[in-house]
């Protein structure tokens, strides 16, 4: 059995690849990526490394040949990525990958305002139409992506947010790679979504908490609408573009679409998700954030 994971050389697909070596052997573990030199280290334990990149779909047919059980990782080209995903799904089918486990958002429905939804949701389209077998996994946010609000807030005595009185069942991103790799080696999951989610959801109030638990003073909540929220992020120094896409995700969370609560990490990786409190600096023994990265 070959294993492969693309987008290997990035955050997820790093952790990714280090779970499933806790679970099979390198010879049977195919990482695609970009940037082959990034990976060097797993090179030199046995891991086969290709270069593919999903940007130029010649490069796709030998970085999945030989391989059955594919997890395809979203790409970071947000709107651009679907003919990508597209190239890779019909690609893999050629090369005779029997299942595609693909790392997608919660709830991709037209209702869920998330910037990134149209893409996940016409790429979970072209799985269940490939004639593949598929496992989704819908990653709700990275815990990670929600330190640097948090000691903001701390900072200031106010978390500023427009997610209103929804809740977010965050998760970490190594949790995440546990379940993908889980996943790929489990053969009782073919053709099933999982909601992939930490082991509680957080509202404003719950986070404004966590913030006054990091300093010396108490943090108060502070909503805006949308358009407000957006300009407020603007002033903060974050880029419009990027800005309006926190905006979407603070809007999907108030309309209820990424507060569902799942064993998904316990059932595919076999242990507990980590509580986001794990993350925070006074938990870590550090004053310093974790390192953020693009999802």
């Amino acid at each position: 059995m070959k294993y492969a994971i693309t987008g290997a050389s990035g955050p997820l697909g790093r952790l990714a690849a280090e779970a499933l070596l806790r679970r099979v052997e390198p010879e049977e573990l195919v990482l695609v990526t970009r940037s082959p030199d990034r990976l060097a280290d797993l090179a030199a334990r046995g891991v086969n490394v290709r270069a593919g990149d999903f940007s130029h779909p010649d490069t796709l047919p030998a970085a999945f040949d030989g391989t059955s059980e594919l997890l395809l990782i979203s790409t970071d080209a947000v709107g651009a990525r679907v003919p990508q995903h597209q190239a890779a799904v019909s690609t893999a089918a050629r090369a005779g990958v029997r299942r595609i486990v693909y790392t997608s958002v919660p709830e991709p429905t037209a209702d869920n305002p998330a910037f990134v939804v149209p893409d996940h949701a016409a790429t979970e389209a072209a799985l269940r139409d490939s004639g593949l077998r598929w496992t989704v996994l819908r990653n709700n946010l990275y815990a990670e992506y929600q330190l640097d609000a948090l000691q903001h807030a701390a900072s200031s005595g106010r978390y500023v947010t427009n997610t209103g009185a929804g809740r977010a069942a965050y998760v970490t991103r190594a949790d995440c790679a546990a379940a993908a790799a889980g996943a790929l080696v489990s053969r009782e999951v073919d053709d099933t979504v999982f909601d992939v989610t930490g082991p509680r959801a957080f509202d404003a109030q719950d986070m404004a908490r966590l913030a006054a638990g990091l300093g010396a003073r108490p943090v108060e909540v502070q909503q805006l609408d949308d358009d407000a929220y957006t300009a407020a992020l603007v002033t903060a120094g974050v880029p419009e573009a990027l800005a309006g896409g926190l905006t979407s995700f603070g809007a999907a969370i108030r309309l209820g679409h990424l507060g569902a609560v799942s064993d998904a990490v316990q059932r595919l990786s076999g242990a507990a998700p980590a509580p986001l409190e794990t993350l925070l600096p006074s938990a870590a023994g550090s004053a310093s954030p974790a390192e953020l990265h693009h999802r």
